[in-house]
């Protein structure tokens, strides 16, 4: 489940307080593993996990092509949910190999020089092509809102939406996790055989460098986030050729140069 019910004392400036119910966002440890080979555990909204599984492969670069996941399956678990995924054997030899490289990994971060390389690896130029207009822009924040009902319920939610070249909201997938609704977009947008056709990524979140490499590993043109972009995403964009817009808001926009 994606929401569930929440008890909360409402309290007014005024001084008067009453029991309410709301529904809260939920988030489930969702296990992966590829060939029965367990790789990573995410915090995620149970929803769209199909999706999570191409969009993630892509992400990690271990599939380059939705044909190469042979089999994806979902289980609920004791304390979330096992998602299973079946490459090709041809692509087993990417996933050890990121394997190696995570066992290193802790709660300080990347640690040892071969982390270090992994973190910040080449990435592929976009084909920018002509850019969207900004009134298209602008007509895509408007609308986001209308496609978002699991922030509508509860407030604490992310999108992530594909967005024609005139701005119309094409697709949206939400999570709790701003990688995780991009990653459900993409893993979307891989398995319906969809392409940017000109159009752009609207993200509800602040932009980092790992947004920005979702996008190019994804062939996305142009990437627009509601909130900053720091350092490393500029210079992330910079080099894969990724048209960057940030702070976008109803009144202006950022256009990194």
């Amino acid at each position: 489940m994606a929401t569930r019910p929440g008890l909360f004392r409402r309290i007014s400036a005024t001084g008067g307080a009453e029991s309410i119910e709301r529904l809260v966002a939920d988030e489930t440890p969702i296990a992966i593993e590829y060939n029965g080979l367990g790789y990573a555990v995410l915090m995620a909204s149970a929803a769209d996990l199909d999706d999570l599984a191409y969009g993630f492969s892509r992400a990690e670069r271990l599939i380059d092509d939705p044909a190469q996941i042979i089999d994806v399956d979902t289980h609920a678990a004791e304390q979330g949910m096992l998602l299973r995924i079946t490459l090709r054997e041809d692509r087993l030899a990417l996933v050890a190999e990121r394997v190696r490289h995570r066992v290193s990994e802790s709660s300080c971060g990347l640690c040892g020089i071969e982390n270090l390389e992994q973190a910040l690896r080449s990435l592929p130029r976009v084909e920018a092509g002509t850019a969207p207009a900004d009134a298209a822009v602008f007509a895509a924040l408007d609308a986001l809102h209308r496609h978002q009902p699991l922030n509508a319920q509860t407030g604490a939610v992310h999108a992530a939406a594909l967005c024609g070249a005139d701005g119309a909201i094409r697709l949206v997938r939400e999570d709790v996790g701003r990688h995780n609704a991009f990653d459900k977009l993409i893993g979307a947008m891989l398995r319906a055989g969809l392409d940017w056709d000109g159009g752009f990524a609207l993200l509800s979140s602040r932009c980092s460098f790992e947004l920005v490499e979702k996008a190019a590993l994804a062939g996305c043109p142009t990437l627009v986030t509601v909130s900053a972009p720091t350092g490393l995403a500029i210079d992330r964009a910079r080099d894969a050729g990724l048209r960057l817009i940030v702070l976008a808001r109803p009144d202006a926009m950022l256009a990194a140069t």
